[in-house]
C-alpha cells in the first residue's frame, strides 16, 4: 500500500494556536518535510515533541528537486508530514508541487487544519466575507503590479493579499490608483502576535499611513468593486475607471462602453465626463 501525505497547519503567531493533532503527527511521521528546519526545531521544542522520523528541508529553492524523493517515499508506504513556517502548506508556501505529484501517483493526501492568515484577516477586516478571492503576493515591479491590479479592478468579491512590509506603501498607493482612493480596505499586521494591529479605512488613507513605515507580517483585505448601479458614481470615478482600462490597453471607445455598462449608465454620460476632464486639464495647463 502507498503511504499518506499530511499537510499540517502551523501557528501564524501564537504557539498556543497549534492544533492538538500537529504534535501527534510530528511524533508519528516517517518523514517530516519542513520549509525551515530551524523553525521546525523551535516548534517541536515548544510543543514538547520529538519527531521519530527523518527531517528534511522542503523550501522554494529545493522544492522541484526534493519532490520526486518524497513521492518515492510515499509510494513506498511512508507517512510524510509537510509543514511550512506558518499557516497551511500550499497557500503562498511550498506544497502544491508535492500534492500534485502525490495525487498523480494515487497517494492519499490529508490535512491537519490549522491557523490561516487569509481567513483570520478576512474575518477581522469588517469587509464582506460571503465571497472572496485570495491573490497572494503582487509582483515586485511597479508596472507588473499595476497590470495585475487592473485585472481585478472590477472584481466584486473581497480581495485578500499578502505583502512584505517594505513594499506595503507602494502597494496601497497602487491599489488606490487602480481601485480608487475611497475603496475600503484593512491592513492586518502581526496577526495573533503581541503587537497585532488591524488598520481599517479608505485605500488613500491607508497608503498615507503606510508611507511612515510598517513592520511585521502583513495581510491586506480590500473591498470588492461595487455592483452595477449599486450607487451613484462620481464623474471623477468614471474618468479614473476609463483611464485604468486605457492604460491596460483598451481603446477609449471600448473603455467608455465597459465603464458605462459596469456603472449602469448611458455611454454618453461617461463620454461627457471624460471630455470634461480633458478640457479641464487643458485649461489648467494653459
Amino acid at each position: 500500500m502507498t503511504g499518506t501525505l499530511v499537510l499540517a497547519g502551523t501557528p501564524i503567531g501564537d504557539i498556543a494556536d497549534a492544533p492538538p493533532r500537529l504534535a501527534q503527527e510530528l511524533a508519528a511521521a516517517d518523514v517530516v518535510a519542513a520549509e525551515d528546519t530551524r523553525r521546525l526545531r523551535r516548534l517541536t521544542q515548544a510543543l514538547g515533541v520529538t519527531p521519530k522520523g527523518r527531517v528534511v528541508s522542503y523550501f522554494e529553492g529545493n522544492e522541484a528537486a526534493r519532490t520526486p524523493e518524497l513521492v518515492e517515499e510515499l509510494v513506498g508506504g511512508a507517512r510524510v508530514l509537510l509543514v511550512t513556517d506558518a499557516g497551511m502548506p500550499s497557500v503562498s508556501d511550498p506544497g502544491y508541487r508535492l500534492v500534485a505529484a502525490a495525487v498523480e501517483k494515487d497517494v492519499r493526501v490529508t490535512a491537519v487544519p490549522g491557523p490561516s492568515a487569509v481567513l483570520t484577516a478576512l474575518a477581522l477586516s469588517g469587509l464582506p466575507v460571503d465571497r472572496f478571492c485570495f491573490e497572494g503576493f503582487l509582483p515586485r515591479k511597479a508596472g507588473e503590479r499595476l497590470t495585475r491590479l487592473r485585472e481585478v479592478a472590477e472584481e466584486r468579491r473581497t480581495l485578500v493579499y499578502f505583502e512584505a512590509p517594505h513594499r506595503l506603501d507602494d502597494t496601497l498607493a497602487a491599489m488606490a490608483e487602480v481601485f480608487g482612493g475611497d475603496r475600503r480596505a484593512a491592513v492586518c499586521r502581526e496577526l495573533t502576535k503581541t503587537y497585532e494591529e488591524v488598520r481599517r479605512g479608505p485605500l488613500e488613507e491607508l497608503a498615507a499611513w503606510a508611507a511612515e513605515g510598517v513592520r511585521g507580517e502583513i495581510t491586506v483585505v480590500v473591498e470588492g468593486a461595487p455592483e452595477r448601479g449599486a450607487h451613484a458614481v462620481s464623474a471623477e470615478e468614471l474618468v479614473r475607471r476609463v483611464r485604468v482600462r486605457e492604460e491596460a490597453g483598451e481603446r477609449r471607445k471600448e473603455a467608455i462602453a465597459a465603464v458605462a455598462a459596469d456603472a449602469g449608465l448611458p455611454k454618453r454620460e461617461v463620454f461627457d465626463a471624460v471630455v470634461a476632464a480633458k478640457n479641464a486639464a487643458s485649461a489648467s495647463g494653459s
